[in-house]
């Protein structure tokens, strides 16, 4: 069976999502990161990175959520969770992922996580002064340019929806007015609406 290591609030919940759309029998296993749990010797020996989410599969331990997205879209064929048989298209979820994952992600990071990337205080309070104008930035990209709509990629329902809400929950905290993108906006909306989310949303509050 797999289990998802995951945190409350956490990017985790895309994986959790999907993995309820695609009718998967997993469990979960609670990281908790104020304890400091994801530094401990035996969650390194899962994921060395000390982040969640990882999957634990029979072949081993997946990381990064754009992995662990594309293995449960391929791994549940039945669900169609993703345009499995057209390698374009393939891709273009992949290209979304990513860029949920190396920028929009890095963005939000620097608001809680700052001192990942600097060390003078001053440098810090720069950086997360930034996150307003970065993280919107990033979803006028997603509005304008990448969103196909009514879903992500278009007519179909894929785990790039997952991450996409997942994301975008974190707009206000990060002083970012969600009505500037009503796409994403009303996305959001829709999916916040679903039976997957309703069911789990409750494991990814604090």
């Amino acid at each position: 069976m797999l289990k998802l290591f995951y945190a409350p609030s956490s990017s985790a919940l895309a994986a959790h999502i999907a993995l309820e759309e695609a009718g998967a029998s997993y469990e979960l296993a609670k990281v908790d990161l104020a304890a400091d749990e994801q530094r401990r010797p035996e969650y390194l020996k899962i994921n060395p990175n000390g982040r969640v989410p990882a999957l634990a599969t029979e072949r081993g331990h997946l990381s990064e959520n754009p992995a662990i997205l594309a293995y449960i879209a391929q791994s549940f064929p039945k669900a169609q969770l993703a345009p499995l048989d057209d390698p374009f298209a393939f891709a273009r979820m992949q290209a979304f992922n990513n860029y949920l994952s190396s920028t929009v992600h890095v963005a939000h990071s620097h608001n809680r996580r700052a001192a990942r990337w600097a060390d003078d205080p001053a440098a810090i309070a720069d950086l997360r002064r930034k996150v307003p104008e970065t993280m919107a930035a990033c979803f006028e990209v997603i509005e304008n340019a990448m969103f196909v709509g009514p879903w992500v990629m278009g007519a179909d329902f894929t785990v790039a929806d997952c991450y996409l809400f997942t994301l975008a929950r974190w707009l206000e905290q990060d002083e970012v007015d969600p009505k500037r993108f009503p796409k994403v906006l009303d996305h959001r909306n829709r999916m916040a609406e679903r039976a997957s989310v309703k069911k789990i949303i409750v494991h990814h509050a604090r």
